[in-house]
């Protein structure tokens, strides 16, 4: 197991007080995995509350160098990683 930082946010902030979660996943896991890993966190925390269950749903990642990385980037041993919450504006 690695141990990976996301920071949150927009939005995704609501899911924490310290503005971040650090999660253990399994080697060579991938944003995909880290996906699923906060739909449990959500269950597990929040009672599955499906707002926030789709603000993860639709929210993008990126890297601790500010690139978007996608569902198949596999992950470091102690890499932080982003999640970026959708943007609506008028």
């Amino acid at each position: 197991m690695i141990k990976i930082t996301i920071e949150l946010y927009g939005a995704t902030r609501d899911l924490s007080k310290d503005n971040s979660i650090e999660i253990k996943i399994k080697k060579n896991s991938t944003i995909k995995d880290i996906r699923l890993q906060l739909l449990k966190f959500i269950e597990q925390n929040f009672n599955g509350n499906e707002n926030f269950k789709k603000l993860i749903q639709n929210s993008v990642f990126c890297s601790d160098k500010d690139e978007i990385i996608y569902e198949n980037h596999k992950i470091n041993q102690n890499q932080i990683v982003g999640i970026i919450p959708p943007i609506g504006g008028g």
